[in-house]
C-alpha cells in the first residue's frame, strides 16, 4: 500500500526526504560544479569566487550581496557570440543590467535588448552604440518612443495596433526611418511555468499568427512611410531547455514570413530578419540539465534551413536574445544566518528552518515562480551529516523562500555564511524594497580583485522620495 501523503511528500510519515530529484550528498561542503560560476571553488571550507573569498567580501561589504564572477560572464557572453555566430545574439537586459555590464557586453560583441526607458538611459550611459540596441515591450508610450527613435536604436520591436501608430507619428515627427520588427505569438505552449511563458494566444505579448493580426501588423508597418520593416519576432518563453518548442515556434513563423513574401497570398514583401527570442535554460538544481550554446545553434539553424528549404525561401537573417544563460550562473548571492529553528512535521518529521538575513527583496523567484535554488555553507568546512533544510527569508510572508529544499550540514548555526548560486537573472533587477529593505550591493569579482558595481543602498537612499507630511 502506497505512504504517499495528500499533502506531498513533507507530510509522509518517516523521515524528511525531500523531493524526489534532491539526493542526500555524500558531503554536505561540495560544490555542485553545474550550479556555480566557472572560477567558484571551495578552498579549506572557504568559498572563493574569482580569486575573492567570499568571506573577505562579506567583511568589507556585509550581507545580503551578490557576487558577479566576471570572467564567467564574459566567457558565457562569447560562447553564445560563437556558438551563434551567424546570428546577432542580443543580452536581454532585463536580466540584469548596470554600465558596467552593459560595457561587457559590448566588449564581448553583442547586442543589447532593452525593455524600458529605465534600461535604455542605462546602456547609453554606458556608451553602447545605439544602433546596436533593440527596444522590446508592450506599452510603449509616446515618449519612450520619442526618445528611443531620436538616439537612433537600432530596432523597435512592436507589440500592438496602437504602438504602430503611435510609432508612426514619431517618425514623421523627427523625419527619419525607424527599423522595425512585429512581435508575433505564434501559439507554442512552452514547458514553463506560466508567468514565463509568452508564446501561447492568451497573454498579452504580441500579435496573433491564427487570428491574422500578426499579417494585419505587418500590412500596417508597411503602409507607414516612416517605418521599415525588417522581420518578425518570436518569443515562446523562458527557461527552456530543448529545442522542440523553437522547432515548433519556428515553423509557424516562417510560413507567416513565406506569406508575406508571397503577392499572392501577403503584400508580397521578402523581410530580411527574423527573432527567435530566448529563453534558454540554466542548472539552478541538480534537476536542470541545459543545452550548451554551439548546439543549440546547430540545432536552431537546422530548424530554421528544414523549413525555409519546404517553404522555397531564403534564410533571414536570425537573432536571438540570451540574458538568463549569460548572467544566471555568473552570479551568486551571499546571506548571514540568523535563526535556525527545528520545526515538527506529520509523522515525527523535522524540518530544518534556516533564517538569513534577505529574502523576496533580494529574490522574489521562488515566491514568483516556484522557482527551486541549492545553497552551500560559505565560509567552513563542517563534519555533520547533511540535514534537509529550508532557507528562509526575514520577510513578514509566511512564502518569503529562499531555497525551498536542500541538504546543508546539520550544525549549521546563527552567525554562518550561505551562498545561493545561480542568482544572477531576476533577482537583483526584480529585487524591491519590500519591509523597507535595503537592496544589496552586487559587487564583481576577477583575478583575485572586487569592484562594487551597485552599491548597497542606504537608509538616505530610502527616505529619499518621502516628501513627508
Amino acid at each position: 500500500m502506497s505512504t504517499t501523503h495528500e499533502a506531498g511528500w513533507a507530510h509522509a510519515p518517516g523521515a524528511l526526504r525531500g523531493p524526489a530529484w534532491l539526493e542526500p550528498p555524500a558531503d554536505p561542503n561540495a560544490l555542485v560544479p553545474s550550479l556555480w560560476s566557472s572560477t567558484a571553488h571551495k578552498r579549506d571550507g572557504d568559498l572563493v569566487v574569482g580569486g575573492v573569498a567570499v568571506a573577505d567580501l562579506v567583511a568589507e561589504h556585509n550581507t545580503p550581496a551578490y557576487v558577479l564572477d566576471e570572467d564567467d560572464f564574459r566567457a558565457r557572453a562569447r560562447a553564445f557570440r560563437d556558438g551563434f555566430a551567424d546570428y546577432d545574439v542580443y543580452y536581454a537586459a532585463k536580466a540584469f543590467l548596470c554600465t558596467a555590464v552593459a560595457g561587457w557586453v559590448a566588449e564581448e560583441g553583442l547586442h543589447l535588448d532593452v525593455c524600458s526607458d529605465g534600461e535604455l538611459t542605462v546602456a547609453l550611459r554606458a556608451g553602447i552604440d545605439p544602433s546596436r540596441i533593440g527596444y522590446h515591450g508592450n506599452n510603449k508610450s509616446h515618449p519612450e518612443l520619442r526618445r528611443a527613435v531620436a538616439a537612433g536604436v537600432g530596432r523597435i520591436v512592436v507589440d500592438s495596433f496602437a504602438e504602430i501608430e503611435r510609432l508612426a507619428q514619431v517618425s514623421a515627427d523627427l523625419g527619419t526611418t525607424q527599423a522595425v520588427m512585429v512581435r508575433v505569438t505564434a501559439g507554442v505552449e512552452a514547458h514553463t511555468h506560466e508567468y514565463i511563458a509568452t508564446a501561447h494566444e492568451d497573454q498579452k505579448f504580441g500579435f496573433s499568427i491564427t487570428s491574422g493580426d500578426a499579417l494585419e501588423a505587418v500590412r500596417r508597418v508597411l503602409a507607414a512611410p516612416g517605418l521599415d520593416l525588417r522581420g518578425l519576432h518570436s518569443h515562446i518563453g523562458s527557461q527552456i531547455f530543448d529545442s522542440s518548442g523553437f522547432e515548433v515556434a519556428a515553423r509557424r513563423v516562417l510560413r507567416l514570413h513565406a506569406q508575406v513574401a508571397d503577392p499572392k497570398a501577403g503584400p508580397g514583401v521578402t523581410m530580411p530578419e527574423m527573432d527567435l527570442g530566448g529563453g534558454f535554460g540554466i542548472a539552478y538544481t541538480t534537476q536542470d540539465d541545459p543545452t550548451e550554446p554551439a548546439q543549440l545553434a546547430a540545432e536552431m539553424t537546422a530548424i530554421v534551413a528544414h523549413e525555409c528549404r519546404a517553404l522555397g525561401l531564403e534564410a533571414p537573417r536570425l537573432s536571438i536574445e540570451p540574458g538568463r544563460a549569460i548572467v544566471g550562473p555568473s552570479m551568486c548571492t551571499v546571506y548571514t544566518v540568523g535563526t535556525v529553528k527545528a520545526v515538527a512535521l506529520d509523522g515525527g518529521a523535522v524540518r530544518t528552518y534556516v533564517s538569513v538575513d534577505g529574502g523576496m527583496s533580494d529574490n522574489i523567484r521562488t515566491a514568483l515562480y516556484d522557482a527551486d535554488y541549492s545553497c552551500t555553507i560559505a565560509a567552513r568546512a563542517s563534519s555533520a551529516p547533511p540535514v534537509l533544510a529550508r532557507v528562509v527569508g526575514k520577510h513578514c510572508e509566511a512564502g518569503d523562500i529562499v531555497v525551498r529544499d536542500e541538504f546543508l550540514p546539520g550544525d549549521v548555526a546563527p552567525g554562518d555564511l550561505v551562498a545561493v548560486p545561480a542568482t544572477g537573472a531576476y533577482c537583483r533587477s526584480m529585487a524591491s524594497n519590500y519591509n523597507h529593505a535595503l537592496r544589496p550591493p552586487v559587487i564583481a569579482v576577477r583575478d583575485g580583485a572586487a569592484r562594487t558595481l551597485l552599491r548597497r543602498e542606504t537608509v538616505d537612499d530610502l527616505l529619499a522620495t518621502d516628501v513627508g507630511v
